[in-house]
């Protein structure tokens, strides 16, 4: 979904565009993605199990891979202690931040055009 084809004003496709947010967007659109940014935002460090709380139903495999996948892509910092037992702890990057002000208007549009019930 990385093309999409740009409509002149007879309707007709003229020459393909790519999509500025296609390349993260495979990453943040997977389940639970969003919601580990948005409960990783309310501290400055968070670890493993405690970030797990925060999200009940979601599988440790499932954690650790979204975890995985946003270290990757610049999103999430990971350090860990040398130590026993083993302490990781996952902290927002600067990139990731810039991201809460997105997904604050992302979530202001939704709250205005979802369908009322």
């Amino acid at each position: 979904m990385k093309i999409v084809q740009e409509m002149d004003s007879s309707k007709k496709p003229t020459q393909p565009v790519a999509c500025e947010v296609s390349s993260i967007w495979h990453v943040l659109g997977k389940t639970w993605a969003l919601l580990i940014l948005k409960n990783m935002s309310v501290k400055e460090t968070i670890r493993f199990n405690e970030l797990k709380r925060l999200l009940p139903g979601i599988s440790n495999t499932v954690l650790s891979d979204r975890l995985r996948e946003k270290e990757k892509e610049g999103l999430i910092s990971k350090k860990v202690f040398a130590e026993i037992p083993l302490r990781v702890e996952y902290s927002l990057t600067r990139q990731a931040k810039e991201l809460e002000d997105v997904l604050e208007v992302l979530g202001k549009w939704v709250s205005k055009w979802k369908p009322s019930r």
